[in-house]
């Protein structure tokens, strides 16, 4: 009897330890795989150093998918083909929701990097010519930063009553310089430089290109709307995995790794 008790207690042991070490497959046992995607640079940069190690420690399997552009992360998300994605401010993802007709939702907000007012050939702002080129981006929120940095500077005033969030190049009421704005996708600023008196460059999209934030000659002071975010499709809010995201967003780990590789984003108040 003692045998036999001895030989069940010790097959109970084996049992368990290969439990123990068999590959977990994710906090959330229907989501064995977080698909997530980003725009090249420093978003999937920061899923790579900060939240991915996070979520594979919870045995979750960690897929970023990088993108080149700001249409195709939030379609391939509501296809499915994403879990979520990390690349846009809530402006953007509320006008883009609605006009696509797609139920997606923001998570959390993340540690941003400015648009700034970047130049290959002139050194300081004050040497803006008549007739200057200026690129910008063509997509309708983030074209509204960019004017409302033109505002700022004094370039450009708009129009009585017009919100300068939702603003545009008719909105334009005077333009003393005769500033001639050339709207561009928001990957190809970068390489406008070389071409335009002035560029305004996604922050993203000029680390990836390169530059330094300290490059920029004008620097966006992000209000909290257009900080990005990480946005999830709305039937998921509520999912394990999705807290699981947001949980490795808060935490302080990744706090320590914006502040060692991601020093001067714009950071969430919470």
């Amino acid at each position: 009897m003692k045998k036999s008790r001895s030989w069940r207690a010790g097959m109970l042991a084996i049992a368990l330890s290969a439990v123990l070490a068999s590959p977990s497959y994710g906090a959330d046992p229907n989501k064995p795989e977080i698909r997530f995607g980003a725009t090249a640079g420093p978003y999937s940069d920061q899923i790579r150093y900060g939240i991915k190690p996070q979520l594979e420690r919870e045995g979750y399997k960690v897929t970023i998918v990088e993108f080149s552009d700001y249409v195709q992360p939030n379609l391939a998300l509501a296809d499915g083909a994403l879990d979520a994605n990390a690349f846009q401010h809530e402006v953007y993802l509320k006008k883009f929701s609605e006009d696509r007709k797609l139920a997606l939702s923001g998570l959390v907000k993340v540690p941003t990097a400015p648009i700034g007012l970047y130049s290959h050939k002139h050194k300081r702002l004050d040497e803006l010519k008549d007739g200057a080129t200026v690129s910008l981006p063509n997509d309708v929120t983030n074209q509204a930063r960019a004017i409302i940095l033109l505002q700022q500077l004094g370039w450009v005033t708009l129009k009585p009553g017009v919100d300068p969030v939702r603003s545009s190049e008719r909105d334009i009421a005077s333009n003393p310089h005769k500033i001639k704005l050339v709207p561009l996708e928001a990957a190809q600023l970068p390489r406008s430089l070389d071409d335009v008196d002035y560029a305004f460059v996604n922050g993203n999209f000029a680390l990836a290109a390169g530059l330094k934030l300290t490059d920029a000659q004008l620097l966006e002071k992000i209000p909290p709307y257009y900080l990005n975010l990480v946005a999830v499709r709305s039937a998921d809010l509520n999912k394990p995995y999705v807290a699981d995201i947001a949980k490795a967003y808060k935490s302080a780990e990744f706090e320590r790794v914006i502040d060692q590789r991601f020093a001067g984003f714009s950071k969430p108040s919470n």
